[in-house]
């Protein structure tokens, strides 16, 4: 089985197959490394060298209790991609694994990363705040950047609105997601 052991001890298992130009694959919460499976094959076929690791507390790695945030996750595949020795890598993440991608590629990717791909991801925060004062404003001129609980102070709440432009960009109109999406 192959795993690499990060600074602070955690396991992480991990599949390297074939050789050429690397792509990680990032599975998204709560899958593992197999959920690539088909597209590691495929890619292989096609003369890259494919790498696909499962997340601290996912599949073969360390079931850790602490550890579990995008900062740690992105550490972790710093360290992978140097034992490894990847470069011109191209990191392909899906759901919690684009959020992977997108926290390795600003944190640790520089001189490794040849392209990012994010798939449904679930990116690090976007819009300015107090904790987050280099992001964008929620008025951006871009629609999609502009998406915010209609209330803040309702976010997570009863309704589990989202707010976002009509079709002319003018006027708001309220989305309202699928409950069965929104279960606990």
């Amino acid at each position: 089985m192959s795993e690499i052991t990060t600074k602070d001890g955690t396991k992480i298992f991990y599949k390297d197959w074939g050789v050429g130009q690397p792509i990680v694959f990032h599975h998204g919460w709560p899958l593992c490394s197999d959920d690539w499976d088909a597209q590691m094959l495929f890619f292989q076929q096609k003369g890259y060298r494919v790498i696909a690791h499962d997340r601290r507390g996912h599949g073969r790695s360390t079931q850790v209790g602490g550890g579990h945030d995008m900062a740690t996750y992105a550490a972790d595949v710093a360290e992978l991609t140097t034992a490894l020795d990847l470069r011109d890598a191209v990191h392909i993440g899906h759901s919690t694994g684009g959020g992977e991608v997108a926290s390795y590629v600003a944190r640790h990717g520089k001189g490794r990363v040849a392209k990012a791909v994010l798939i449904s991801a679930v990116p690090p925060i976007m819009v300015k705040s107090e904790k987050n004062p280099g992001g964008l404003p929620s008025r951006s001129p871009d629609p999609l950047l502009r998406l915010q609980p209609a209330r803040r102070e309702d976010a997570g709440r009863r309704g589990r609105q989202l707010v976002a432009p009509g079709h002319d960009g003018r006027r708001q109109r309220p989305l309202r997601g699928n409950q069965g999406l929104f279960g606990d």
